[in-house]
């Protein structure tokens, strides 16, 4: 059944009409799918599109599962390259937009870690109850037979939510191809486990003790004092995954900052010679919240009037103490802003001195009000009080680096799970067994590929986000951050193929008559209709031009199609560049063309597609 909170919002959002026209079954399974060029019904799902998506907008359900079990899939945009990569998150109250805005934040994370893959996301709307573990893995595993129709333009990962076992699930019922950041014994790389978002943040921090220098030409940066890596100071907002990741990792570091402030969910503490990070590395195994245990361990009986370490049982308070450098680390992307009825975490105006900002939170956002919100936050922060901010994607994308070479690095076909054993979790456990040595060594090449791949491009990141920031005094680092995604995106652009950018397109039998043609078109909400034999090959097109001259003629309904088809078709193929599409759109001087691979009609490609599944513009400049 579908899930009440997901059925009740797609209803409101929805016409009963769309449902009835959209939903595709397969068995037990139900989706109904949206476009790039469906922006009412975006629209009306929250969704607002542009020029980088999304391409594709699933809701999906299992409607015979005893569970609840439905959720989203948003595929945003495919420029960089197939499939999609982003994980899976599992809340009560995931919403369309919320795994838009998730998507968009991949296709943005993908692009600055240059890596061969579009932006993606999936959310699981979970049960408003607490789920026992058998319950929990039995919602993963029927939603991932929800994903299996897209796994050839999605590869999830984890996410809130979701964890690596889920992820042995999906390979277990998919296959091991079909999942990222799996167990080392599927060959995969535990990303929390070895700490590769937070790899990627300590990266940041050093590479831009070597960049920010370079901003004192900028009126803001003039009387910036840059310590060295031993007197640096940092704080971090969120000892979780990444912040204690982050923390345990620069205190390995020779020489070490000192580490003057952490938070979690029950507070705060702060010590100007440091904290022992260590300890407090081992309780967080140990307990998974730190501050208010070590406060009641070790601050609480300390007889001294003014004890040298600092604790508040209002974590948000940490913002209000200086250092040179600041990690938002906690699930929350609003830590900043000017105006307190947002409820950030802390205003501007209480904030403490920083040098400079390294998120290893996800902040971004496309949604207008929230980016008009960054901005101002960041005039406040970077251009009044002189702080540099290195946008999150810019930085936290170890994670993806790491899973993404599950994908790059080919498994070999004798790692691959027998095709008839998918979905019997005992017959694959015991093929793992059998095959433990060789997948080891698997993840090991992996591990060490996405190190290496990790350290050079988070480095690159920080250093083209200093020359846009020094080239251009009136740009914020939320606009070069972007700036350094998009010309990647753009880059790969020319490199795109029909395939990539096609949009499907019903079919009608030669044989059917205007009037069906008219039905059609209007049911499946669509101008064109490509026209095909007996044996599924193209015999023409027809467009609601084409019905509506033919009503303007007073030509009867039951006309034969044949009869106003277009038959002379100018077609692409699916391997067609696609800029050598649009030079032949302008050529002929027409919107759309059929895509036909040896005389089956495959989908559409026009103009209109192009401008929302394509940066049009810059290949429009491309070409000049």
């Amino acid at each position: 059944m579908i899930p009440k909170r997901m059925s009740q919002s797609l209803h409101d959002a929805l016409p009963e009409r769309t449902w009835r026209n959209r939903l595709r079954r397969e068995g037990p399974l139900a989706f109904l799918e949206f476009g790039a060029l469906d922006v009412d019904r975006l629209q009306r799902l929250g969704i607002t599109a542009d020029r980088l998506g999304p391409r594709l907008v699933v809701c999906m359900w299992d409607e015979e599962a005893t569970l609840e079990v439905g959720g989203y899939l948003v595929v945003d945009n495919l420029a960089m390259g197939r499939p999609s990569m982003g994980g899976i998150r599992m809340l009560p109250d995931v919403t369309p937009l919320a795994i838009h805005n998730l998507a968009r934040g991949m296709t943005l994370k993908n692009a600055a870690a240059d890596l061969p893959y579009g932006g993606g996301k999936a959310g699981i709307v979970a049960p408003e109850r607490d789920l026992t573990a058998e319950e929990h893995t039995e919602i993963v595993c029927r939603f991932a037979h929800l994903i299996y129709r897209y796994r050839d333009i999605y590869l999830p990962g984890p996410d809130v939510g979701t964890n690596d076992a889920d992820m042995k699930t999906v390979a277990i019922e998919n296959g091991l191809d079909c999942a990222l950041s799996k167990p080392a014994d599927m060959g995969g790389n535990r990303i929390d486990q070895l700490g590769a978002a937070a790899g990627g943040v300590v990266i940041a921090i050093d590479a831009l003790l070597d960049e920010i220098e370079r901003l004192r030409t900028l009126p803001q940066f003039a009387n910036l004092q840059v310590p060295s890596r031993a007197g640096m100071t940092v704080l971090i907002q969120g000892f979780g995954a990444v912040g204690a990741h982050a923390a345990k990792m620069l205190q390995a570091r020779d020489p070490a900052p000192r580490i003057v402030g952490i938070s979690d969910a029950t507070g705060y503490l702060y010590d100007e010679a440091g904290l022992p990070i260590s300890e407090l590395f081992a309780a967080r195994d140990a307990h998974g919240v730190v501050t208010f245990p070590y406060f009641q361990d070790k601050l609480i009986d300390v007889r001294s009037p003014d004890p040298k370490t600092k604790f508040s049982n209002a974590p948000n308070d940490l913002l209000r103490e200086s250092a040179f450098c600041f990690v938002p680390a906690a699930p929350v992307a609003n830590y900043l802003d000017v105006d307190a009825a947002s409820n950030p975490s802390m205003t501007v105006d209480l904030m403490g001195r920083w040098g400079m900002i390294v998120e290893g939170a996800n902040t971004y956002s496309p949604d207008p009000a929230r980016r008009a919100a960054r901005a101002r936050m960041e005039r406040a922060v970077y251009w009044q009080a002189g702080v540099l901010i290195a946008t999150d994607y810019l930085v936290n994308s170890g994670g993806v680096i790491y899973a993404a070479q599950e994908r790059m690095i080919k498994t070999p076909d004798h790692l691959r799970i027998p095709a008839a054993m998918l979905g019997d979790r005992q017959a694959v456990e015991q093929w793992l067994v059998d095959h433990q040595a060789d997948l080891e060594a698997l993840a090991e090449q992996r591990r060490v590929a996405g190190e290496a791949k990790r350290d050079t491009v988070i480095r690159r990141n920080m250093q083209e986000l200093v020359d846009r920031l020094v080239a251009d005094p009136d740009m914020l680092p939320c606009e070069a951050a972007e700036q350094v995604s998009v010309s990647r995106i753009a880059s790969s652009e020319r490199y795109r193929t029909v395939a990539d950018v096609m949009s499907p397109i019903p079919t009608i039998a030669e044989e059917r008559t205007v009037r069906d043609a008219a039905q059609m078109l209007v049911d499946e909400a669509c101008d064109m209709l490509a026209v095909i034999s007996a044996d599924g090959e193209l015999e023409g097109i027809v467009t609601d031009w084409d019905v509506t001259r033919a009503s303007a003629i007073a030509c009867a309904e039951d006309v034969p199609l044949t009869e106003i088809m277009t038959r002379d078709v100018v077609t692409a193929r699916p391997d067609d560049p696609v800029l050598d599409v649009v030079r032949r759109l302008e050529s002929y001087e027409i919107s759309a063309m059929p895509v036909v691979d040896g005389g089956r009609v495959r989908g559409v490609i026009s103009g209109d597609l192009l401008a929302r599944r394509t940066l049009y513009r810059l290949l429009q400049a491309e070409r000049a």
